[in-house]
């Protein structure tokens, strides 16, 4: 059997109260022991026994981010749209047929290609567990190609075939959506473990949804919702009617829906980057969590309204502009993501549970490298919980020659934009 432990962590965070103190059991001068994959032991600094060690330097190690909602199978670009959202034009998410005629032409290995570079760069950013949708296939050889890639990435697989109406069903959408519920799903059903359909005006109604969610639930996935992303719309309180394990976005949310999510076991999943993307409204998370609401963080990670695995973004959005506390968001983006993908072994780490852990660097180390490698006319924006190591910060970027433009303040949060003159 073998054993590693992390040594002389100067803040362990392990998402368990009965471990530590908070809502994020944290635990000072802490250790923490791993054996075959999963977490031993937690105890006082220097107290492990194992056959490896690793020294944490006096650094925050936290459980690895859940990211509950992403379509990394993907082929082609779409970057042309995101200029024309920055121009001022609406999102109305047909940009996702684009996708689609890039990704039936991509072959299996193009496919597996992009979604490894993709997976790299979400670990790479703290993430160790990951849901994969289909949806930019929309056929049935298309979205079960895509869905064989996904597996080979996360066992947290899901079916999205009702993701819009696709070319060739246009004024048929109840013809699209039987071959969702039959045939498609027949094929795709043995390859996932969820079923997802975006209820929302312009892709599948209230009553299509349920017919999808219904046929997915027989066939015995899991089920989880698009819902409430550009405007209030029925996709919350069918998701919560259903039983449905999350439902994502929730940009709009009525007293209505707060009053069923907080009845319920329904996840209200939040996607700020998409939101940041599209400009649209963001969520009032406040509200919700205020409401008793479980919530999770997700990037959301696409090729058209939310291109990016930057899972820390995501949280300084949900800090800065959505009224959540640092601690909430960390929370939200790890076990409040297992909750929404119905899993307790992510998330946390307390005994028994996934040996998926990050070791965070400091802004001190950071910086360094990112001043080095930023070219003549280049901007920066360093943020994170800089308050006691403001000075220092920009002491930093001075010496790199980066002049300070603007500096935004939110309790110890801290975002400092600058530029290096041309």
């Amino acid at each position: 059997m073998s054993s590693l432990a992390i040594e002389n962590i100067g803040l362990l965070l392990t998402n368990d109260p009965q471990l530590g103190s908070g809502m994020l059991g944290a635990v000072e001068n802490a250790s923490i022991t791993f054996e075959e994959g999963v977490v031993a032991e937690i105890g006082p600094a220097g107290s492990a026994q194992a056959d490896r060690h690793v020294d944490a330097g006096g650094r925050c190690v936290m459980p690895g981010f859940v990211d509950s909602h992403t379509h990394l199978v993907f082929a082609g670009d779409r970057s042309r749209e995101f200029a024309a959202r920055m121009a001022g034009e609406p999102y109305s998410a047909g940009g996702i047929r684009v996708t689609v005629e890039a990704t039936r032409a991509a072959g299996r290995d193009e496919l597996a290609g992009l979604t490894d570079r993709r997976r790299r760069e979400a670990i790479r950013a703290g993430i160790t567990h990951t849901e994969i949708k289909s949806g930019y296939g929309l056929d049935i050889p298309s979205e079960l190609r895509c869905l064989e890639v996904a597996a080979g990435f996360t066992d947290d697989v899901t079916f999205l075939g009702a993701h819009v109406v696709p070319a060739g069903f246009e004024d048929r959408a109840d013809d699209y959506v039987e071959l969702v519920c039959g045939e498609m799903l027949a094929a795709c059903a043995p390859h996932a473990r969820w079923i997802d359909v975006f209820c929302e005006v312009g892709a599948f109604d209230r009553e299509q949804s349920r017919r999808v969610l219904e046929a997915g639930r027989e066939a015995g996935l899991g089920l989880r919702v698009h819902g409430n992303q550009l405007g209030p719309g029925p996709g919350v309180q069918l998701a919560v009617e259903m039983g449905a394990a999350s439902v994502d976005h929730c940009t709009y949310l009525e007293d209505a829906d707060l009053d069923a999510l907080a009845s319920g076991s329904t996840v209200a999943t939040f996607l700020p980057a998409t939101d940041f993307s599209t400009r649209q409204p963001y969520p009032d998370a406040r509200r919700a969590i205020d409401a008793g609401v479980e919530v999770a963080i997700a990037t959301n990670t696409n090729p058209g309204s939310s291109n990016t695995t930057a899972m820390g973004f995501c949280l300084a959005l949900a800090v800065r502009d959505m009224g959540m506390t640092i601690e909430e968001a960390i929370r939200a983006a790890t076990l409040g993501g297992a909750a929404a993908l119905g899993r307790t072994d992510i998330g946390r780490l307390a005994p028994g549970a996934r040996a998926d852990a990050i070791l965070l660097e400091t802004i001190a180390e950071l910086l360094p490298g990112m001043v080095r490698i930023a070219a003549p006319g280049a901007w920066l924006v360093a943020s994170g919980l800089l308050a006691e190591r403001e000075d220092e910060a920009l002491l930093t970027l001075a010496a790199g020659g980066f002049a300070p433009k603007r500096i935004l303040r939110e309790g110890q949060w801290i975002a400092i934009l600058c530029e290096r003159p041309g």
